[in-house]
């Protein structure tokens, strides 16, 4: 029989907010690069508006994620998501962000993550004419069990797995979950602690792929990763390192699932992570 959504579906993600040891520095590259406005935070740090990209900055000892935020459209299916927490045993608390109406929580899930979700205050500023499209589309991290961070994920949060990888044990070194038809809006690696991954930004096609790049080419930033084509997701992608170490993915042409698709499995192998060529191997 077919599952039914849980109030989660459909929830892209909507912000994130990220901790530095020198949040202006990362703020000043992030500005440049990703070419998002600037502004003061409640508390310290910065906020960074794009088009349909967000982000959070704050002071912390080690780079990493403070929380990933996924956007509800009703406040009531904020609250049927919260009850859904509840019942089940997981503690939630509200959540205090400058882009979503009061009610919004966030939830605590394994290895350190932390979800937020939230019906927006308003809708992002838009992909102005002539400029360069790269809608905030999906957060990753890494996990020494990433087992339990998707079982979490999907059992008690709604999220719909659409890929795993794993080894020659079939114990799973990756896998990839859905909040609504795009194929991933996060995704877990195995490695040796827990730690942020990567984000991305989704583009319209190949050719802002290349824009991108040549972008990052007159900032002088290299890429660092690609361009390729991952396995799970069929998308295109290139990557970049900001001054912290996080890898920032600009991606196009992301397969897209309907909700009761059921999830495949792949080889833990480079072929798997990039089809065209070598693969950044976390485990």
């Amino acid at each position: 029989m077919p599952s039914s959504p849980s109030p989660l579906w459909p929830a892209p993600l909507h912000h994130l907010a990220l901790e530095s040891p020198d949040p202006d520095r990362l703020a000043d590259f992030l500005a440049a690069t990703l070419r998002m406005r600037r502004e003061p935070a409640r508390g310290g740090g910065a906020v960074l508006v794009g088009p349909d990209r967000l982000i959070v900055l704050g002071p912390g000892p080690e780079p990493g994620a403070r929380h990933v935020a996924y956007a509800m459209d009703d406040p009531a299916r904020v609250e049927e998501l919260r009850a859904r927490f509840t019942s089940r045993g997981n503690p939630t608390d509200l959540a205090d962000s400058p882009f979503f109406r009061s009610g919004s929580f966030r939830v605590s899930a394994p290895d350190g993550v932390t979800l937020v979700f939230g019906a927006p205050e308003g809708p992002p500023p838009a992909t102005e004419a002539g400029g360069l499209c790269g809608r905030l589309q999906h957060a990753v991290f890494r996990t020494p069990e990433p087992e339990p961070l998707l079982s979490f994920l999907v059992d008690e949060a709604g999220f719909v797995l659409s890929d795993r990888v794993e080894d020659d044990a079939r114990a799973l070194t990756a896998g990839f979950v859905r909040s609504d038809p795009e194929h991933h809006s996060f995704a877990a690696f195995r490695a040796s602690r827990p730690a942020f991954d990567h984000f991305a930004l989704e583009t319209d096609g190949w050719n802002d792929l290349r824009d991108w790049a040549d972008h990052f080419a007159e900032l002088r930033v290299p890429i660092w990763w690609g361009p390729g084509r991952h396995g799970p997701g069929n998308n295109l992608f290139l990557m970049i390192r900001d001054p912290d170490g996080n890898r920032i993915e600009i991606s196009a042409e992301m397969e897209h699932l309907d909700h009761d698709v059921p999830h495949r499995v792949w080889p833990q192998e480079e072929r798997t992570l990039n089809l065209w060529g070598t693969a950044w191997m976390r485990a």
